[in-house]
């Protein structure tokens, strides 16, 4: 079988996924997603910041996209905790300011939940490493916009782009969900990394999520 080519950013993205272990299938053990979903496939982007070389393609890519719609200096925002590790990475490299949203306040202090220097009605993005259905960004949304932020944007590296609910939670959000790839990129370069009978089966199993079975 002849290598696939990688065509585009997003198939760059998803190759680097796959190379580097962050796709994982298992039709015998099923993974319990971020949103309580279990599902034979499962991409861990943490496992990304490990790796320098393709981190920094990674990053490269998503400032390019923040780039081309905020033209102006804006707040980044990291969900905890692996949004914490991203805004990092995006903020150092647009020199921007940075802040993260906890996930539940701080039983100390002053029992914020957002960490961080910020005036309000800012603008500011929300940066996580991944979605599956959406609905888990709900909180850190909220949160910006309770202390007065403005939101408009999240930013992943991966978006399953699967789950039919997906458009509904974002919608009732209010924001634009950006990515860099999904499993449809994924699909696209996997022949390269995985049999013929595997590919068959991802390929059922991700047309039988879209379809809502």
């Amino acid at each position: 079988m002849s290598k696939i080519k990688i065509k585009n950013s997003k198939q760059k993205i998803a190759d680097i996924l796959l190379k580097i272990g962050c796709v994982n299938i298992n039709f015998k053990k099923k993974f319990t997603l971020t949103s309580g979903k279990k599902s034979p496939v499962y991409v861990d982007c943490r496992k990304l910041i490990s790796f320098p070389k393709e981190r920094e393609i990674v990053i490269n890519e998503m400032t390019k996209l923040i780039k081309s719609k905020y033209k102006k200096r804006i707040i980044v925002a990291g969900g905890e905790t692996a949004g914490i590790p991203y805004s990092s990475f995006v903020s150092h490299k647009l020199k921007y300011p940075m802040v993260y949203i906890r996930k539940h306040p701080k039983g100390f202090g002053k029992g914020k939940l957002i960490e961080g220097e910020f005036k309000k009605k800012s603008t500011s993005i929300l940066i996580e490493d991944m979605a599956t259905d959406g609905g888990s960004k709900l909180h850190f949304i909220n949160s910006l916009r309770n202390n007065a932020l403005i939101v408009k944007d999240i930013y992943v590296v991966f978006f399953y782009k699967i789950y039919p609910i997906a458009k509904q939670n974002i919608s009732n959000m209010k924001v634009n969900l950006n990515y860099l790839a999904s499993w449809h990129d994924i699909l696209e370069v996997s022949p390269n990394y995985i049999s013929n009978k595997e590919q068959l089966k991802l390929e059922k199993y991700i047309s039988s999520i879209e379809d809502g079975k």
